[in-house]
């Protein structure tokens, strides 16, 4: 009998049943998955952050690209196919509510490539383009 060597295991695949990559306690079906979609959008900036950290997860550019504000949006997207989103923090946010124009949302987004452990650290801007919630950019670092 030969040994495996001891590579990291892909994680399962995002199932509709599975706990949602944003973190919040609902399946992705009922959380991010309607968003991803299309059959609903984001209501606040907090919301479409968690949103996309999601669609990081489960690998949908489209997504990503579609909730890109046009004056910052790439012309395409291609994501790391051995990065592993594992988890995310919510920081703080300000506005970005139904109320709101605007809103920023900072987090920490967690993910492992090649077996390593990293984070990456955004405060990140959103504004309401056609009545809907898109990314605009990252404000620079204090």
């Amino acid at each position: 009998m030969s040994k495996q060597k001891n590579k990291p295991r892909r994680p399962a695949a995002v199932t509709p049943a599975s706990p949602c990559p944003c973190g919040r306690a609902e399946t992705y079906r009922d959380c991010c998955a309607p968003f991803h979609q299309g059959h609903a959008t984001a209501p606040t900036a907090e919301r479409l952050m968690r949103s996309r950290y999601s669609a990081f997860a489960v690998g949908d550019t489209g997504y990503l690209l579609r909730t890109w504000h046009p004056t910052t949006r790439p012309a395409g997207l291609d994501l790391e196919p051995a990065q592993r989103w594992t988890g995310l923090d919510i920081l703080g946010a300000t506005g970005g509510s139904a109320f709101h124009a605007e809103g920023t949302v900072e987090f920490r987004a967690h993910y492992s490539l090649h077996g390593q452990a990293d984070s990456q650290y955004e405060h990140s801007r959103f504004v309401r383009e056609g009545g809907q919630w898109v990314y605009l950019d990252a404000l620079p670092s204090a």
